[in-house]
This record gives structure tokens, sequence and C-alpha cells, in this order.
């Protein structure tokens, strides 16, 4: 089978450079030969991934790969990895149904659906311990980003409650095809040490993106909007911004929110 051919609609860009596909690869940890790690590939797309996890034996490869074309090369290229290879949408996919308590996630990630791919490995923390993906530099930088910056946002607090998040290294746009318009970068999440946040949890993500959904405004004006006056009661962070607030304030801020909402 010749080539595939690369669909915008997928956000489909393939890597062509063999040296930096390698250092993808090595960048996700494994097991050992004897208790080798299961890991999730999202997005096979011709196997330039593939290839490099295929010979680690610390590891075992899945793929899910939503491209019937994709899928039908991947067969033909890697006949061995087939049985492993589901097609289908990734982030439809029941991981722990599938795959069981413990799963690593790697990928080229598609860059629009790149943030979607962050919130379902945020989903299923508790079996994901540990993530590495290419994706835009921008949301790279955006993820991996302390408070204070412009760039820090929900995602990043989010992922942050309960990733520690590196950024490896950028990749230019000459070694994809087709070139995206944009430097791409490469970033690692590894579980942290925190089981469960000191607040409720769920409401712990309404208030971060509450507390971001007027980002340009002090939080008194966003969090009012969406959890009414408090009572006329007042926290010391509502004449701050979002972005100037860490994990730990949000956790604070949480426990505030479920205290004093009327």
């Amino acid at each position: 089978m010749t080539e595939v051919r690369a669909k915008k609609a997928l956000g489909q860009h393939f890597l062509t450079d063999l040296n930096i596909a390698r250092k993808i690869t090595t960048s996700l940890s494994g097991g050992t030969a004897e208790n080798p790690d299961k890991v999730l590939e999202v997005g096979c797309g011709m196997g330039v991934l593939t290839q490099f996890l295929l010979q680690r034996d610390d590891i075992v490869t899945y793929g899910a790969e939503i491209d019937s074309e994709s899928v039908e090369y991947l067969h033909a290229h890697y006949p061995d990895f087939a049985p492993r290879l589901t097609e289908g949408d990734f982030l439809k996919m029941d991981l722990k149904a599938t795959y069981g308590d413990r799963l690593k996630i790697i990928g080229n990630f598609p860059y629009n659906i790149s943030s979607q791919i962050f919130f379902k490995v945020l989903e299923n923390r508790d079996i994901v311990p540990e993530c590495v993906g290419m994706i835009q530099k921008e949301v790279a930088v955006r993820l991996a980003e302390p408070p204070g910056s412009k760039e820090y946002g929900i995602l990043s607090v989010l992922l942050q409650a309960w990733y520690d998040i590196e950024y490896l290294f950028t990749v230019g746009e000459k070694v994809f095809n087709p070139p995206p318009k944009v430097k791409s970068a490469v970033i690692r999440l590894v579980r942290n040490k925190t089981e469960r946040l000191d607040c409720d949890e769920t409401l712990f993500i309404k208030v971060v993106k509450a507390s971001f959904g007027q980002r340009r405004k002090m939080l008194r004006n966003s969090l009012k909007a969406a959890f009414g006056n408090f009572g006329g009661n007042e926290h010391k962070f509502f004449t701050m911004r979002a972005e100037q607030l860490s994990v730990a304030d949000f956790v604070e801020l949480t426990n505030w929110v479920a205290a004093n909402r009327v």
C-alpha cells in the first residue's frame, strides 16, 4: 500500500524525521522486560512512532486510530501489531474497560483535538501515570506555564493539579508532511503524588473554569456570575485575576465557595 494521504479534517501532519520520532518514544518511561507497561499510541498514522515503540521490550504497545486508511496501512506494514490496534475515536473510548488499571499514553496528537486529548487524560488520571505528546508549541507552553503568566489557563491548572508537566523540546515545521504553519513541541506529564485534592474535586473544576471565564476581570466578577453573591461575603482572592492563582490557591478558593455559596 502507498503512503496515506494526510487529511486536513483530522488535523493530520505526519512526522517524517526518524531521529525526532525515536527521541519522542524514548521520552516515555517503561516497565521491565518481565513486567512491561501498557502503552497506547493515539493517532498512529503511518507508524513513524509505532516502529520504535514496537522495538522496546519494556512496553506493550496498543494503538487507537480513527482514520481507516491509516489502519489499512498499519495492518499491511505492521501485521503483528494489528491485533492491538483499535480503529475508532480515542476520545470516545472507555480506557479502563479496554486496557485495565494502568495505561501510559503517547502520540503525535492532532492539533485540532490536543486539548480534548488532555482532558481525556485528566478524566482517566487514576489509571494514566504518564503521557508524552507532540502538540502545537503554544499549547505546550500554556500547559507547562506557572501562575502569573498570560498563557496560564484552565487546562494548565487542572493538569498541574494532578501531573508534573515538563516541556521537553521544540520541533520545527519542516519535519512534517504536510508542514504545519506553526512550530510543535513535545511535553511529558507524570502523575504527581496528589491522589485527591483537599476539596470537592467536581466543584474545583467548576471554580477553575468559572474563574477563567472572564479572565480579564477580577475573580469577584467571574465567581459571582457563576455562583451568586455569596451572601455579601468576599474572599481575599476576589481582587485578583485567575492567572495569578496557584493550584493550592484554587483549592482554598473552592473550599471557600463551598462554604459560602447561598
